[in-house]
C-alpha cells in the first residue's frame, strides 16, 4: 500500500503521471459501462447514480474549474474561489459546462434533463482538460500551494472512479479487469472476532505536518480515551449472517427509530446483493451471482444496519478516535471496506473552508463519518486522518464496519 504521506506530497513529476494513471482508470471504468449500457450509457434516476455523461463531463470541468480557468491556482488554500475565469472551451460549441456540469449549482435530480454533449464529445473534452492540466502543471512551483489544485483535481477523480465502481455494482454491469480485487482469505491460525485491548490514552485527530489535505481533515485536537476492546478486523458475513438468521430484519427491538423506519420503508430481508442459495447464501458481483465466502467482511451495508447488528450482538460501533487509536495497533486488520463509525461528520475545530466551498461544509448534518478505505478506494486516497461521510442509509458503497465493547 502507498505511504500516506507518498500521495499526500505528490511531487510535480510525480502528479504529472498519477494524472495520467487516473485518467486510464477513469476510461476503463467508462468503457466498461458504454458496452454494457450503450454509448449513451441512460441510468434510471436515483439518488445514488448520476448520468454517467454528467459524471465524466464534470471531472474535466472540475480540473478546469480549478486550474486552466482559476487565475490564482498558484495561491493555494489562500485562492479566491469567485475570481473571474476565462470561459470555458465548451462555448466555442454553444455549450455552457458551469451550466452543465457545476456540482454546487446543478441540482441532483436535474442532472437527467440536461442536453449533455454525447460520448465522443466528453471524450475529448476530457482529453482537452488533462492536456491543460498537465500544461499548467509543467509551470506550476513545486510547492505546497502550487500544487494543491493539482492534487486535489487528482483526488477528486479517483472519488469519481470509486463512485463508477458503486454504480456497475447498482446496475449489475461487469467491470473485467477495472473490477476491485476481492479481499484474500485470511491465514489460517486467525480467529474471526478477535478483538484488540487498548488501554485508556490519548489520540490526535487532524492532519498535522505538510502535504495536501481536506479542509473537514484540519483542527489536530487530542481526544483521551477510556480502555477499549475493538474488533481486530471488519465484521466478517460469518458474523453478521446469524443475525438475519435470527430474523433480526424483522425486530424493531434491534433498531434506532431511523434504521427501522428505513427498513420499514424498503422492506429490507437481509443485506443488499445477498439472496439464499442453497444452505447458504449468494453475493452479486461483477453482474453474476456467486457463492458467498464466509471469512470475507460484511460488505454493502448501511449504517443502520450497522447498528442494529451492533444491538443484537451486545456491541457498538467505534467513534472515529476510538477507530484513530485502533489503527495505530500492530495487530490491526483493515482498509478492505470502508467502515461506518458512531461519529457525526463536523468540523474539527477552527475549522476554515478552503475554496472549493461545497465540499465539506454543506454536509455537515448529521450524517455518520466512515474511515479506512475499501477495494475500489485508489491507493493515493488510502490515509488514516480521511474521513469519508455518507448519508447513513447508504448500501450501494463498499462499506461495512468493525464493532467495539459495549
Amino acid at each position: 500500500m502507498v505511504e500516506p504521506c507518498d500521495a499526500r506530497c505528490l511531487t510535480r513529476t510525480a502528479l504529472a503521471s498519477a494524472l495520467q494513471e487516473a485518467r486510464t482508470r477513469t476510461l476503463g471504468l467508462y468503457a466498461a459501462c458504454a458496452q454494457a449500457l450503450g454509448p449513451a450509457m441512460p441510468v434510471p434516476q436515483r439518488d445514488e447514480l448520476n448520468p454517467p455523461l454528467w459524471e465524466l463531463g464534470h471531472i474535466g470541468w472540475f480540473a478546469d474549474w480549478w486550474i486552466a480557468r482559476h487565475p490564482e491556482r498558484h495561491r493555494g488554500t489562500a485562492a479566491d474561489p469567485q475570481a473571474p475565469r476565462r470561459p470555458a472551451r465548451q462555448a466555442r460549441r454553444g455549450l455552457d459546462a458551469d451550466a452543465l456540469y457545476d456540482s454546487s449549482q446543478v441540482p441532483h435530480a436535474r442532472r437527467w434533463q440536461l442536453a449533455l454533449p454525447d460520448l465522443d464529445h466528453t471524450l475529448a473534452d476530457l482529453q482537452a482538460s488533462l492536456d491543460e492540466t498537465l500544461h499548467w502543471l509543467d509551470q506550476a512551483d513545486d510547492t505546497d500551494p502550487g500544487l494543491y489544485f493539482f492534487r486535489l483535481a487528482l483526488f477528486h477523480e479517483d472519488m469519481h472512479a470509486e463512485a463508477a465502481v458503486h454504480m456497475a455494482q447498482t446496475l449489475g454491469i461487469g467491470l473485467g479487469p477495472w473490477a476491485p480485487q476481492a479481499a484474500a482469505e485470511p491465514a489460517s491460525g486467525g480467529r474471526d472476532g478477535a478483538e484488540l485491548t487498548l488501554d485508556a490514552t490519548t489520540v490526535t485527530l487532524g492532519w498535522q505536518g505538510p502535504g495536501f489535505a481536506f479542509d473537514n481533515e484540519l483542527g489536530p485536537h487530542t481526544v483521551h480515551l477510556p480502555a477499549l476492546r475493538i474488533d481486530a478486523a471488519p465484521v466478517s458475513w460469518a458474523r453478521f449472517l446469524p443475525f438475519v438468521a435470527a430474523g433480526g430484519y424483522h425486530e424493531p427491538l434491534w433498531w434506532t427509530p431511523a434504521g427501522w423506519d428505513w427498513r420499514c420503508r424498503t422492506a429490507a430481508r437481509q443485506p443488499r446483493f445477498l439472496r439464499p442459495h442453497g444452505d447458504g447464501w449468494a453475493c452479486q458481483q461483477q453482474g453474476q451471482w456467486v457463492a458467498l465466502q464466509p471469512w470475507q467482511p460484511a460488505v454493502h451495508l448501511n449504517a443502520h444496519e450497522a447498528q442494529a447488528w451492533c444491538r443484537w450482538a451486545g456491541r457498538r460501533l467505534p467513534t472515529e478516535a476510538e477507530w484513530m487509536a485502533a489503527a495505530c495497533h500492530r495487530d490491526w486488520q483493515g482498509m478492505t471496506v470502508w467502515e461506518w463509525t458512531a461519529s457525526r461528520f463536523e468540523p474539527f475545530p477552527g475549522f476554515q473552508p478552503h475554496p472549493y466551498r461545497d465540499y465539506s461544509a454543506p454536509w455537515f448534518d448529521g450524517r455518520p463519518v466512515l474511515k479506512g478505505a475499501s477495494a475500489a478506494t485508489s491507493p493515493r486516497l488510502r490515509h488514516r486522518a480521511y474521513r469519508n461521510f455518507y448519508t447513513p442509509e447508504r448500501n450501494d458503497i463498499l462499506a461495512g464496519f468493525r464493532s467495539a465493547a459495549a
